[in-house]
Formats: C-alpha cells, sequence, structure tokens
C-alpha cells in the first residue's frame, strides 16, 4: 500500500490535467508513480519535463532508459527496474541489454562507458574523482554527453526517491533486483 494517496487523473482538472493527458497519451495510462507525483503540480511539470529533454538528447533513449535500469538497481527501486526495463526494450534494448545494464554492464564500449560513469555517480553520491570523468573522456565520451549522464542519474534519483520513498505499488511487469 502506497504511503501517500494516488490522485485520480481522471478528476484533476487544474494545471496537471494537460501534463496528465500527455502522459496518459505517452503509455496508454497514468503510471502510478505520475498519480503519487501529481499531488505536486511543480513535480510533476518538472518530471515529466526532463523526461521529455533527455529522451532526445545526444545518449539517445536506449542508452536513458540503460542507465534508469542501472541507477534503479543501485537504489533499489523495482518501480523503477520495471518501467524502465519496459520502456528499453520499446526503445531498442534487447532482454539482454536490458540486464547487461542492470547491473551496469554493456557489451557496446560507449554505452559501457555511460554506464560506469552513471553508477559511479550513485556509488559515489555524485562526489566522483577527476580521474572518473577522465575514464569517461579516455572511452570516447563527450562533454555533454558525460553531461547528460549526470543529468540521468539525477531524474532517475528523483523517481527512485519517490517511488521507494513513497512506496508506490508497482504498475508493470515486475523485474527482480540484483542488488
Amino acid at each position: 500500500m502506497s504511503r501517500i494517496d494516488l490522485t485520480s487523473p481522471d478528476q484533476i482538472t487544474d494545471e496537471r490535467a494537460e501534463t496528465l493527458a500527455q502522459i496518459k497519451g505517452a503509455f496508454g495510462l497514468v503510471p502510478n508513480m505520475f498519480k503519487a507525483v501529481a499531488h505536486s503540480p511543480a513535480a510533476l511539470k518538472s518530471m515529466w519535463a526532463q523526461f521529455g529533454a533527455l529522451g532526445g538528447g545526444a545518449l539517445g533513449a536506449k542508452i536513458g532508459e540503460q542507465i534508469a535500469v542501472a541507477v534503479a538497481d543501485q537504489n533499489r527501486c523495482d518501480y523503477c527496474l520495471s518501467a524502465h526495463t519496459m520502456l528499453g526494450k520499446k526503445a531498442g534494448a534487447t532482454a539482454e541489454e536490458m540486464s547487461n545494464a542492470q547491473s551496469g554492464k554493456s557489451d557496446d564500449p560507449r554505452t559501457a562507458a555511460v554506464l560506469t560513469l552513471a553508477t559511479t555517480l550513485v556509488e559515489k553520491r555524485g562526489q566522483v574523482a577527476d580521474s572518473d570523468v577522465q575514464a569517461a573522456r579516455d572511452a570516447g565520451l563527450t562533454q555533454e554527453e558525460i553531461v547528460e549522464t549526470v543529468a540521468h542519474v539525477a531524474l532517475n534519483v528523483f523517481t527512485n526517491y519517490i517511488n521507494v520513498a513513497l512506496d508506490v505499488p508497482v504498475d508493470f511487469t515486475r523485474v527482480s533486483l540484483t542488488k
């Protein structure tokens, strides 16, 4: 049971209604995470805008979803792990790629570098060393990709904390955490 009531999107008629309609259009329904976040118009607007902005970034949707599952596993967020595993497959990742990403791994060198940076950011709570950023550069990541990786981690920490702290019920096919 959630620690916060889930809003009823069909009963919302204020500024949140448009954002919830966009979310429903994207998913075919309003996932429970957004029903929880919708208590705050500012948080809802911020979260949805971040997903949209980063989804069209230099890293692309597939790598964004791989970052999401790596961060979710580290933060023990089964909600986000389950949702982003499904979204990753829709973005073109194989089941094996998503499973490897959950452990911060990839056979693709660029993706592996992004996931290494992302998991290091979570492990070190952002307090990465010069050598961590240099390793990403040495692996070929551009400054844009490095900044976007940090942004993806920040967004996913936000969503993980919403779901874990508020015990939001998972409404996707559940994927098991490894950690």
